[in-house]
């Protein structure tokens, strides 16, 4: 296998409008980015993840865009990026711009134009389609097919103007790119070299699997929910046609980062996007292991609890399936996913900074890329939220409400699954400081301030020797100078352990041993014996402990002797 930078590299996930505010009005900003870059430098995080900062009417929070080659007001100007991009290559940091182009804006010039009328030049730019024969536009059940949105409900809106119905995948406001069109490929690439040449070193691709819709638009297998599902719309029959010519034309002549947000994607298909020929992308995000603790039949959002043989198995599927064929992404958070300390961990005063180092631990140890969200370096959680009105996210209050209505989850559980499960818990302001407005505004935050941040906060993490952000530093460390934590096999131990996580790298005749405690009280492991006489090489408690005994939530890797 060929080695390449990004495979040593860790990515540190920037959500613009949560980061940094440097004007007073409440909205994170690119020059507040461009402020903390040295925090990010020091982490030790050598690639930056900037979620959309383009145009945007932000409907779904800049990942609806109006023109993909302007910047939103709200976050700064053009200058104002191209000062964060130079200060950021200063200081070793290379920029991966978030690219969305399944959809759009409804507010983009592309679809104002493309509903005007059926023979208007940019009507195809889209996907439109008559209601369903012997129905009249707008009625329940006209719509052209039984996709259903992301965002709930069905993923069709009819339009009017023109008597037809126009395919959203997420929301009535996002309005899917037709890529079957050469025009709309010709648009992307010309836009995706204007960026490259400007000096950004790559992309993330939003839902990027979804970009090729099977012929026909045929119904799917409906969901739990009456809709088809993800899975019934993704990696559509020209989705490798197309990113293998977005490779040829645009990606193969520069040096870039890329990977692919892919839900509904098998592995076997995965090996084709991130294949270690360079023919597509780089690397792609899964969603397997984001599904260990959601209800089969309901959902993300519903009360429930971890399944860690569940996790376990997901985690492991994908790393051996790609072994050899193509390059893993790892992460346990992101702008779409609950805090990682809460949702796998333990949140309380106890345990809070043990489990978030465990959780660290045991993922920057595995193989493949590492992605650190904002705020998960000093082990940010998710937000107590007093009431729904609270909710600021779109996905998670349409869905919950659906859910109710179809009795499904009930009413008084409402506020308990958005304390869970809802995005706004990773998108709370980041909290730098005890200061007022944890030193994210001086004006009135976009979105409630989690009310821990006093003692979580970044300033009171770079200052302690022991704390969550020091530790995450030492991973970051160690991977880097380390091949066997970035190249060695991955073997999954004691899979059906539901309280333990525990794995062997092995690469040559280097090995190393790792093992996480997922519970709040001690157990009893089995340490190979080649490891029970070799060294510790990173351990979350301060002081070694019994080599077959893990305390509560405990993450130790051991070398082999």
């Amino acid at each position: 296998m060929e080695k390449k930078w990004w495979q040593k590299s860790v990515v540190y996930q920037i959500y613009p409008r949560s980061f940094q505010d440097s004007n007073g009005d409440g909205i994170g900003d690119l020059p507040g980015i461009t402020s903390r870059l040295p925090y990010i430098a020091e982490l030790g995080a050598d690639v930056i993840w900037l979620s959309p900062v383009y145009a945007s009417p932000n409907d779904d929070n800049g990942y609806d865009i109006s023109d993909y080659q302007a910047i939103m007001p709200e976050f700064g100007t053009m200058e104002d990026f191209d000062a964060l991009l130079a200060r950021a290559h200063e200081l070793g940091i290379k920029i991966m711009m978030d690219l969305v182009v399944n959809h759009t804006s409804d507010e983009h010039n592309w679809f104002k134009e493309s509903r005007k009328s059926k023979d208007n030049p940019y009507r195809d730019y889209y996907i439109w389609r008559d209601p369903r024969p012997g129905m009249k536009g707008g009625e329940p059940g006209a719509e052209p097919n039984n996709w259903g949105s992301c965002f709930g409900g069905s993923a069709w809106k009819y339009d009017e103007t023109t008597g037809q119905y126009f395919l959203h995948l997420f929301s009535t406001r996002q309005p899917d790119l037709n890529w079957d069109n050469p025009r709309v490929r010709d648009e992307v690439f010309s836009m995706m070299t204007w960026w490259l040449d400007k000096g950004v070193d790559g992309f993330r691709m939003d839902v990027i699997s979804l970009i090729s819709k099977k012929d026909g638009l045929p119904d799917g297998v409906p969901s739990g929910t009456g809709y088809a599902s993800f899975a019934d719309c993704a990696t559509g029959p020209h989705l490798h046609e197309y990113l293998r010519e977005m490779n040829e034309r645009v990606l193969s002549k520069y040096d870039t980062i890329t990977v692919g947000e892919c839900p509904g994607v098998p592995m076997e298909e995965a090996r084709n996007y991130a294949n270690l020929d360079g023919t597509e992308l780089n690397m792609i995000f899964q969603f397997d292991h984001m599904g260990a603790d959601c209800d089969p039949k309901v959902g993300r959002y519903a009360l429930t609890s971890l399944r860690l043989p569940e996790l376990k198995d997901a985690i492991n599927r994908w790393e051996t399936g790609l072994e050899g064929y193509a390059w893993n992404s790892l992460y346990w958070n992101n702008h779409d996913q609950p805090r990682c300390v809460s949702r796998f961990g333990n949140d309380s005063k106890e345990y809070r900074e043990i489990s978030a180092k465990m959780l660290g631990t045991c993922l920057h140890l595995m193989k493949g890329t590492p992605y650190v969200y904002q705020g998960e370096e000093i082990g940010m959680t998710n937000c107590p939220w007093d009431s729904l009105d609270e909710i600021n996210d779109i996905e998670s209050s349409n869905n919950v409400r659906q859910n109710i209505a179809k009795g499904l989850v009930r009413q008084e559980d409402a506020l308990e699954i958005m304390r869970r499960q809802s995005r706004d818990n990773a998108r709370t302001p980041m909290q730098w400081d005890s200061s007022d407005n944890a030193g994210f505004t001086t004006g009135k935050p976009w979105l409630r301030i989690n009310p821990n941040y006093e003692t979580v906060n970044a300033g009171d993490a770079v200052a302690r020797e022991n704390s969550v952000y020091a530790y995450y530093k030492e991973l970051i460390r160690l991977r880097k100078s380390s091949d066997l934590i970035v190249y060695g096999d991955f073997e999954l131990l004691y899979p059906d352990s539901d309280e333990v996580f525990v794995y062997r790298r092995t690469l040559g005749d280097e090995k190393l041993f790792v093992a996480c405690n997922f519970t709040d009280h001690e157990v009893e492991i089995d340490v190979p014996e080649e490891f029970a006489k070799g060294s510790r090489l990173v351990g979350n408690y301060p002081e070694a402990g019994a080599v077959n005994t893990l305390r509560p939530y405990e993450a130790v890797a051991l070398r082999n002797a």
